[in-house]
């Protein structure tokens, strides 16, 4: 699998490993800022692009919004459907919806599910298919990362045990500044046997800086509302951990 289809390969038990910290709480964080932003009532159709284990979806499902599940990944949708069987999940690929037009009053893409495609082409149909199933006057939200601050505080190498193994992971940015690039491998202990399970994957992200990003929603009928920097609703700066957009659907 070459690495442009990275991410068929990542999103399974080891990346829920890697990233313990994004729990509930940032979640809860996530959902109350979109809600705080945007027209919604009990019973609201939400789709939930990228929904991995379903935190945001089950957040979303508590609020009392309709909430769906799209991801690619079966290892993650499994996981979601142990935490809870009434949500519903399907499995499929954002650039290809398997949803009616105008199906939804509210698009979510939570934690940078966005920009993993080795073409641009492929995340402007993303958004393209957003605005399909999105009613007129209907709202998208997208996490994204503030690629500024990822550049600036980009840390080339981190070892760290994790669960009895080594984790290392080197980080660079290629393409002259347009990809984020993770290279991860997961090792056994020095002490097991030399047949121990070790395994190496990827994480590649197109780095959009917030004007681009905004383009690329106007570009697919989904007029920019609202800019921020991180859940708390603060204003986007160069230091920010988050780019995140509100856009409605022309």
């Amino acid at each position: 699998m070459s690495d442009s289809a990275w991410f068929q390969k990542w999103f399974g038990e080891e990346y829920l490993s890697l990233y313990p910290h994004r729990d509930h709480g940032e979640a809860v964080q996530g959902v109350d800022l979109l809600l705080s932003r945007v027209p919604w009532s009990q019973g609201s159709e939400v789709l939930d692009l990228g929904c991995g284990a379903g935190r945001h979806l089950q957040t979303l499902h508590d609020r009392g919004l309709r909430a769906t599940g799209l991801d690619l990944s079966s290892v993650l949708l499994l996981r979601a459907r142990r935490a809870s069987a009434a949500l519903p999940l399907v499995r499929g690929d954002m650039r290809h919806l398997p949803f009616a037009d105008a199906a939804f009053r509210i698009v979510t893409s939570f934690f940078t599910s966005f920009g993993y495609f080795a073409r641009e082409e492929d995340d402007r149909h993303v958004l393209e298919e957003v605005r399909r199933c999105l009613r007129p006057g209907g709202s998208f939200f997208l996490d994204y990362l503030n690629a500024e601050q990822v550049v600036a505080t980009l840390e080339p190498r981190e070892v760290r045990k994790m669960g009895g193994r080594t984790v290392t992971q080197e980080r660079a940015v290629l393409e002259g500044g347009r990809i984020v690039e993770k290279r991860i491998r997961i090792e056994a202990e020095p002490e097991a046997p030399a047949d121990a399970d070790r395994k190496r994957f990827v994480e590649r992200v197109r780095l959009y800086p917030p004007a681009e990003l905004e383009s690329l929603l106007e570009g697919a009928g989904l007029i920019p509302t609202h800019l921020f920097g991180d859940y708390d609703g603060s204003p986007l700066r160069p230091s920010s951990p988050r780019c995140i957009l509100l856009g409605v659907a022309s």
